[in-house]
């Protein structure tokens, strides 16, 4: 189910203009779970340390509506892991992006060494 529901997420992504909450609908996804899953996302986006989203969840509906829950379940999970692959990502690559520069830095300074010993 996660796999499945993951692959929906990128397809989501990938669609343009269209809200989430739209495409999901015009898939066939019941509206319950659509929601759910919505309020998941922007949940799981602000837990991974994104500031634009916000903790929403409707806890009646959550505990009452198995969709509603298992859209906001998935939505959570999802949107979490992705952020905080993007996290991961960008920080790798300013790591990397430092190592690089220093590693130029102490080759230059190797090569000037070695030039004024000429």
């Amino acid at each position: 189910m996660l796999r499945y529901a993951f692959a929906l997420w990128i397809t989501l992504l990938l669609v343009g203009c269209q809200s989430t909450h739209e495409q999901m609908l015009d898939q066939g996804y019941p509206p319950a779970y659509a929601d759910g899953f919505q309020d998941g996302c922007s949940s799981g986006r602000q837990a991974a340390g994104l500031m634009v989203g916000d903790f929403r969840k409707d806890v009646p509906r959550y505990l009452h509506d198995r969709r509603y829950e298992s859209g906001w379940d998935d939505g959570f999970r999802q949107c979490h892991a992705m952020q905080n692959s993007e996290d991961t990502r960008q920080y790798r690559e300013r790591y990397w992006d430092e190592r690089d520069r220093d590693w130029q830095q102490e080759k230059d300074r190797g090569a000037a060494r070695a030039y004024r010993h000429n």
